[in-house]
């Protein structure tokens, strides 16, 4: 599954927003923790987390760096269960690729995609609603569009 979003900057820097303003446009209701989430980490390397910390110091890792191209490419896997569990076990997590397209000077086309969502076992029909519906991708990219003063 797809979805895609074009923004009047350069890949630069729509890479750099991504990457290192994540937490602006999660939404702050998509929270694991049990406490109100303080700020979103993005760590730029392979083997580093996207992770939650909340206002007491705890962390929800719920995606690891896979891939790190910038400004290209960045894959994570999905460390959340059928559940909305953080998953452990790796071999039961998914994977989400965020790809930054220069389709003219200026202008980006960031997509992401969501696979091996069979990984997550009986259940995985439920992760594929949640992040393809409504309040997953489409609500983050749009999100994000607008940090630009995009419609998204």
């Amino acid at each position: 599954m797809k979805h895609s979003v074009v923004v009047e900057v350069p890949i630069e820097r729509a890479f750099a927003v991504f990457t290192e303003r994540f937490g602006s446009f999660k939404p702050p209701e998509h929270n694991l923790l049990g406490v109100e989430i303080a700020a979103t980490v993005f760590e730029p390397h392979v083997g580093g987390y996207l992770f939650d910390r909340g206002v007491d110091g705890s962390e929800c890792r719920w995606a690891r760096v896979l891939l790190y191209d910038p400004p290209r490419r960045v894959v994570l896997s999905w460390n959340i269960s059928p559940r909305w569990q953080i998953e452990t076990d790796p071999a039961k997590a998914s994977e989400w690729e965020a790809r930054f397209i220069e389709e003219a000077p200026g202008r980006t086309r960031v997509e992401i995609e969501h696979r091996h969502l069979d990984r997550h076992g009986d259940s995985w029909q439920d992760v594929r609603e949640g992040v393809d519906g409504e309040r997953g991708w489409p609500l983050y990219l749009h999100r994000y569009a607008r940090l630009f003063g995009d419609r998204g």
